[in-house]
Formats: structure tokens, sequence, C-alpha cells
């Protein structure tokens, strides 16, 4: 028989196993308020095990704060990354292979989600695009994901980037508990992107170059392009002007071929990527983890072939460059920015380097290696 004294601590010891035991579920499940990129504020559960990426390519991010494993969590995405970014997708997927189990969410630019789907799974947080915001509210899947239990909130990194890349960052770093990494990311950022900014921030406009950039080059018929947002903005943020906020407001734009071609733009900037997978008839740029400096150059001077673009100016002066069409949904697009001012600045930018940059930034926040190419000038 114990003594009541030996009872007496394997009491005290059992109420303290379960009090801690109470307090580690009830940390688990801890509960907090956030504001998304809609400016909605939002009751979700911190640190949650079941995430739906509503586009693939929120990948590029969560790589970076759950960087040991980005698949751990996620239990459904879009299949844009796979479609349109096959050089990324295989990368991650020899590193992670149990990413092929994650379940496809379909196309996420199609008109109709499938809630049932999104709560089979279980889903804690879904994550949803800005420039889903609207359709979200007008088919009613915000109010049904709230009814159902499960968070809903919005980033950004393509409608706004340079403005909502750092938001988007520290609001994902907040839900997931990966507030340090959000914030390695965050001072690597600014330190990378403020250095453009004090080298070409104060060259007065019209001194700057008028620069035209054709979106998807090759996949959509010329020109489709940019306005004073996305890549367009990261051409002003790089020192250049863009054509296209002349004439448009929105984030994409259709531009006149005849009207680019009697512009005559001092430098020609297009995005590429290897779409043959989803675009067999693709005569893109074809850039990125598994892009070939020998194909790239084919592709690009073909492009610059078309009938009136030998004619360019920015052609002759070899005042052309295809940039990684993925850099407009990612949150490294700055390093995109470092290497436009490169070419339109060399003098004032000839110490810096942008491979080595985006080199780095693999080496220090992501799982995957660099390689291949992500941009490219016209030889």
């Amino acid at each position: 028989m114990l003594s009541p004294s030996v009872s007496l601590r394997r009491w005290v010891s059992a109420l303290a196993f379960s009090a801690a035991a109470l307090f580690t579920a009830a940390a688990a499940a801890e509960t907090i308020e956030v504001t998304d990129l809609a400016g909605r504020v939002v009751k979700v559960t911190k640190d949650p095990q079941k995430i739906v990426l509503s586009e693939g390519r929120q990948l590029y991010t969560l790589a970076m704060l759950d960087r040991d494993d980005p698949f751990k969590r996620v239990v459904g995405w879009g299949n844009d990354l796979i479609q349109n970014d096959p050089g990324a997708w295989q990368k991650y997927l020899a590193k992670f292979p149990k990413a092929k189990d994650v379940a496809d969410m379909g196309n996420p630019y199609a008109a109709d989600v499938s809630m049932e789907k999104i709560a089979s799974l279980g889903t804690e947080v879904y994550i949803l695009d800005l420039s889903n915001y609207f359709k979200a509210q007008e088919t009613g899947l915000l109010g049904k994901l709230e009814k159902a239990g499960i968070a809903t909130i919005f980033v950004d990194f393509r409608q706004d980037p340079t403005q909502n890349v750092l938001p988007s960052v520290q609001l994902l770093g907040r839900v997931l508990g990966r507030e340090k990494e959000a914030t390695a990311f965050s001072d690597y950022y600014l330190q990378q992107t403020r250095r453009i900014y004090a080298r070409v921030g104060a060259i007065p406009d019209k001194k700057k170059p008028m620069v035209f950039v054709e979106r998807a080059a090759g996949l959509l018929p010329c020109c489709a392009t940019f306005g004073p947002a996305n890549f367009g903005r990261f051409i002003e943020e790089a020192g250049g002007r863009n054509w296209g906020s002349q004439f448009f407001t929105g984030f994409q734009a259709e531009a006149a071929q005849e009207k680019v071609l009697s512009d005559n733009p001092d430098v020609y900037f297009l995005t590429g990527a290897n779409w043959y997978g989803s675009n067999p008839g693709s005569a893109a740029v074809s850039l990125g983890y598994d892009a070939t400096t020998e194909k790239v150059q084919k592709e690009l001077s073909a492009l610059m072939q078309r009938p009136g673009f030998p004619q360019l100016k920015a052609v002759q002066g070899k005042k052309v460059m295809a940039f990684y069409h993925q850099f407009y949904d990612a949150p490294f697009y700055f390093v995109a920015e470092l290497a436009m001012a490169k070419e339109l600045y060399p003098d004032l930018f000839k110490d810096v380097d942008p491979e080595a940059v985006f080199k780095e930034f693999h080496e220090k926040f992501l799982p995957i290696t660099y390689s291949g190419i992500f941009w490219a000038k016209l030889q």
C-alpha cells in the first residue's frame, strides 16, 4: 500500500501533466486576428496544419516560410505552377516526392471553386489571391467558407507586388507561425529594393529610357502588355519609363503592334516561360529552372524577327531582354528589377550582379538549388 505522501506526489504529478497537456493543446489551437490584403479582419488558427493554396505559385512564398518542407501542411492547391512553371515543379517534386499527393484543385482562375472539395480536405485556412476577391464575394464562396469554419485570407503577389509583397509575407508569417522567416525575408527584400531606389530615384523622367514590355511574347498575340502595375511598375522602379503607363490604367492591356513599332521604344522587354506542356504551340522564350542558353537565344531571336521588329532601334542596338514570366507573381520579383536596372544603367550598377543575388536568395531562403536562366539579353 502506498504511503499518503507517495500518493500525493503522484496526484500532483498527474495534475501537472494534465495541465501541461491542456496548455499545449490550447497553444496549438491558438486563434489570432489578422488583417488580410483585402482589409478584412479575420480570425484564424495560428500555425494551421491543413491549408489550401488557391494558386500553386503561392508555393514560391510558402517555400521561404516552411523551408524544411513546403508541402507539410498543404492539402490542396491550384494547378497553375505545374502547368506554367514545370521546371520549378520538377525541382520541388524531386526534393519533396509527397508533393504529388497534394489534391489538385484545378485551374485557380476558373469560374467555379468547389467548396465541397475544400471542406472535404479538412482545410483550416484557404489562401486566395487578391485578384479573386470580388469573384469570391459574388459567388458567395466567402460566406460558405465562413459557415464551414474555414478561415480565408487574401494575399497579393500579382496585382500590386511592389506595394503588397511585404505585407503579404508578414501576414503569412503570422498565420503560419513563421514570423522569424518572414522578417528575414523582409530585411533582405528592403536591402535589395532600396539600393535600386538609391541609384535611380533622382533621375529626371526626361532622361529615362522608354521601355515597352510584351507580356508572354510568343504565347499571346502581340502586343499584350502592362499598365502602371506589375512588370510596368518594375520598369519604373528600375529607372525606366513604361510605355504602357501612358495609355492604360489596368494591370494588363492590349497594345496595337503598329503603334508599338511606330513609337520605336528605346528598350524592348518581354516575358517568357516554359509553357510547352500546357501550350504546345508556344513560341515563347522558355525561361526558368530548366532553361538553356542555346534554346533561349534561338527563341528570343525568332521573336525579334517578326515583321517590323528588325527595324526597331532596340533590336538594332541589342537593347532587348527577356524575363522569366513568373517574376510577375513571386515575392522575389525584385531580382528582375535589379537585372532591368543594370541593363538600363550599366555604369550605375556595374558592382551589382543580379544572378549572384538570385543565387544567394536561393541559398538563404529556398529549399531548392539555383539552376537555369531567368533573364536573357538578345545576342
